[in-house]
């Protein structure tokens, strides 16, 4: 930047027989108006790039879930014991109500007869 007003000026001086050998900037001023738009355009990119994590995380959860779903439907039981250990979870609260499914508790009496093998 110094270079280029340095050429600027050796356009005009040169004709005054002046030979300009440093320009040095030391105290830039922003108008007001340039910082408002620096912070909105700071702004915008920091949310675009938010967003693209988010939608990252999105796809590895989707991702993730997928491979879950499939290895539950490769072993039916561990879709019931999930939702053993999300009663469990519950159950921490001594306070909560918990419905069990009627498939539930036809399974936990599935469950007792897998374990009793």
């Amino acid at each position: 930047m110094n270079l280029d007003i340095r050429q600027i000026l050796d356009v005009t001086t040169t004709e005054w027989g002046v030979d300009v050998t440093l320009v040095e900037l030391k105290d830039i001023q922003l108008p007001d108006t340039m910082k408002r738009a620096m912070a909105k355009q700071a702004e915008a990119e920091r949310e675009e790039q938010a967003k693209i994590i988010s939608a990252q995380g999105e796809a590895q959860a989707a991702s993730a879930l997928g491979d879950a779903s499939d290895t539950m439907m490769a072993h039916p039981l561990a879709l019931q014991l999930r939702n053993l250990q999300s009663l469990v979870e519950i159950a921490v609260d001594k306070n909560s109500t918990v419905v069990f499914p009627a498939p539930l508790m036809s399974t936990i009496g599935e469950l007792g007869s897998f374990l009793s093998r």
